[in-house]
């Protein structure tokens, strides 16, 4: 079984077979990345004649040059050429500024290794090459991520290793773990792949650099990278050039002749602005518009059946890149699969919400990422807990065993009482944290109702924040209102003037300027944060509500930090419910688990039961009514709310969107009466 701790791109042997498994034992023992290999990888330029040799990497470790061979002066030959490619590697990433030349680090940072066939002790030899120096830790993890194609930003890591928090965790190099490389390299055995992740696991990442390779080492090849969302599909064409500048590729992008990048439907009158309108314009079959009654899932169906009846027909395009699998039907990608020649990558999120059934049942993927990077696993394990309701009686959602294995979670049961203890796996990113014994979650309490004090409240934890933390910067926090109410406009708006008056911060009011600002407290509602991250984030709610698309923002809001999350509600409407929380929190931070026991059958099929009425489609009219109830608009408002989501929404609508928008023709409706 594969390990996100060990990757294997050298070939094994008879000869260093003990060894490879000695070390493959070692990482998974010890939970430490490990990585075998024989050259650098993501470039296949650097080539070496077969001197048997292996290179080990590993963070906090010398970079060890390990010999199979009896060749002494082939091996010292592999070993000079690989130094001497990766300081080429090094100066074209312009990381040399950072680590030097080869002859300034090599003496103190790698090792050589005759190997004998009957190698079994990997304990002695890794303690042996251990690093205790921070400078020459980063400096090799620096080596590493250019060996493994984890290319980090220079001008974020360069500057000396930091004390506090904070910058540890902003300049922390980021590396590839053993199942994220084997995504990137790994050459594809069929024709459709698929990555399936949490949130935070790093799928957008990898397949841009899976369109690096590809992009590369395929001259001529016509690639299509797609999702559902408009908006996704265009924050995602403007990051490939950044991207592919970033990577230093060298090959000019030549858009909609080499590389689309668009949305899964298009337009009938443009056949580059959508998959779907390339497709039915490159074999010449009917192209449906939107209507009534006529969903995605059929028109891939009858672009499938038109297409299959052309003889002798050519492939639209060579490969194919799918992100955010999740918002499409199975034709979707039946249609991919025979209009792409080579391979079809498609990534999606296990647990894009956490009410969705089936969870792991009906999902094989090729790739499964558990780990979360975005997150410190602690604030994970809360926004889980908290948002399935495993904190409370009785419970809103359960996953069965293999369900929470697949999510990323160590199981350990109490035969005798039923109980579960759920842990995660610690993270590189988070182990100062761990060192310090510093708490990722909080959970801020005002006495009186939420709607009087947010705004104050909010200036406290962030006049808190610039006190622990001095290099703080306006843009490492996040303040999210997860109510959506008409409250939550009315405290943005005091935010706007107390935020420059007490810190001389600007405040970027996210739900109307629709993105991030560099230099600016973000502020939003629940609705505008897909795909960030902050160091810090606060997170605002009255009372913890049941309700399914509630519990869900509520997890994906908590989980948009790296450092700290502030869970700031009302203590007075949340009376039930505060002392098990606070408790619940308390095992997570002292033991690192979550210590539950699991529903009973009855309470099971209730859990089951709620799913499906949950699952049942509603009209937009139901949905904006629905709103209407969370955000209190008046009876004798909603039927302008109603005229307005008409005309804003077609059949393509999700209950937070409009949500989203009640709030807002609320609010204009609320300045307009006054």
């Amino acid at each position: 079984m594969t390990s996100s701790f060990f990757y294997l791109q050298a070939e094994k042997t008879e000869r260093n077979c003990r060894l490879v498994d000695a070390i493959e034992a070692y990482a998974n023992e010890m939970r430490c990345q490990i990585y075998l290999i024989d050259r650098p990888l993501g470039d296949s330029k650097y080539q070496y004649e077969n001197s048997g040799a292996m290179v080990l990497l590993s963070p906090n470790h010398k970079i060890s040059f390990m010999n199979f061979s009896e060749d002494p002066v082939l091996f010292d030959e592999f070993v000079e050429d690989f130094i001497e490619d990766l300081g080429s590697i090094a100066d074209k990433y312009r990381y040399k500024e950072v680590v030097g030349r080869p002859r300034v680090w090599k003496k103190d940072l790698t090792d050589r290794l005759n190997i004998d066939p009957e190698f079994q002790s990997a304990n002695e030899y890794m303690e042996s090459i251990y690093l205790e120096s921070p400078v020459q830790r980063k400096s090799v993890e620096l080596l590493i991520s250019l060996l493994t194609g984890s290319i980090n930003d220079i001008e974020k890591v360069r500057a000396e290793v930091p004390e506090n928090i904070l910058d540890k965790i902003k300049q922390k190099i980021v590396l590839f773990d053993g199942d994220q490389t084997r995504f990137v390299y790994q050459q594809p055995k069929k024709k459709a792949i698929t990555v399936q992740g949490l949130s935070g696991t790093g799928k957008t990442e990898l397949l841009l650099h899976k369109l690096r390779d590809i992009y590369v080492e395929n001259d001529d090849a016509k690639i299509i990278f797609t999702c559902h969302n408009k908006i996704l599909a265009a924050t995602l064409r403007s990051r490939i050039p950044e991207f592919f500048n970033f990577m230093r590729v060298e090959e000019q992008i030549k858009w909609n002749k080499r590389l689309w990048c668009v949305n899964a439907w298009g337009s009938q009158f443009d056949r580059d602005s959508g998959a779907y309108s390339y497709i039915c314009d490159f074999y010449g079959i009917g192209f449906s518009r939107y209507s009534p009654g006529k969903s995605f899932d059929d028109l891939c169906k009858k672009a499938i059946a038109d297409i299959q009846k052309i003889e002798n027909r050519d492939f639209a395009f060579d490969f194919m890149l799918i992100d955010e699998s999740q918002d499409f039907k199975k034709s979707f990608f039946d249609l991919c699969e025979i209009v792409t020649r080579k391979a079809v990558y498609i990534a999606g999120d296990i647990f894009q919400s956490i009410f969705d059934d089936n969870i792991a049942r009906e999902i094989e993927p090729d790739f499964l990422l558990s780990k979360c990077y975005r997150t410190d696993p602690k604030t994970l394990m809360f926004a889980h807990a908290l948002g399935m309701g495993l904190f409370e009686s009785p419970k809103l959602r359960w996953l069965e065993d293999e369900e929470w294995k697949a999510c990323g979670y160590l199981l350990n049961k109490d035969d005798h009482r039923s109980e579960y203890e759920l842990s995660r796996e610690p993270l590189r990113r988070f182990e100062d944290l761990e060192e310090e014994g510093y708490s990722s979650i909080e959970i801020c309490k005002t006495s009186k109702a939420l709607d009087e004090v947010a705004e104050q409240k909010v200036v406290e934890i962030i006049s808190n924040i610039r006190k622990e933390h001095p290099t703080v910067e306006p843009d490492d926090i996040g303040v999210i209102f997860i109510d959506n109410s008409k409250n939550t406009y009315r405290a943005a708006d005091s935010l706007e003037y107390l935020v420059p008056e007490n810190f001389g911060w600007a405040v970027n009011k996210a739900y109307e300027s629709k993105e991030r600002v560099r230099g600016s407290l973000f502020v939003s509602n629940r609705n505008n944060v897909k795909g960030l991250e902050f160091p810090f984030v606060i997170c605002v709610t009255k009372r913890i509500g049941s309700s399914r698309s509630y519990r869900n923002a509520l997890y994906m809001m908590l989980t948009r930090s790296f450092i700290r999350s502030y869970l700031l509600i009302s203590e007075d409407s949340n009376l039930q419910l505060i002392d098990s929380l606070e408790s619940g929190l308390l095992t997570i931070r002292d033991e690192g688990v979550i210590r539950v026991l699991p529903p009973t059958a009855s309470e099971m099929q209730d859990i089951v039961t709620s799913f499906k009425l949950a699952e049942e489609g509603k009209s937009l009219f139901d949905c904006v009514e629905i709103a209407c109830d969370e955000l209190d608009v008046s009876k004798a408002d909603r039927r302008r709310v109603h005229d307005s989501a008409r005309s804003a929404f077609g059949k393509d609508f999700e209950y937070d969107g409009v949500l989203e928008f009640v709030g807002l023709v609320s609010k204009l409706n609320s300045v307009n009466n006054q």
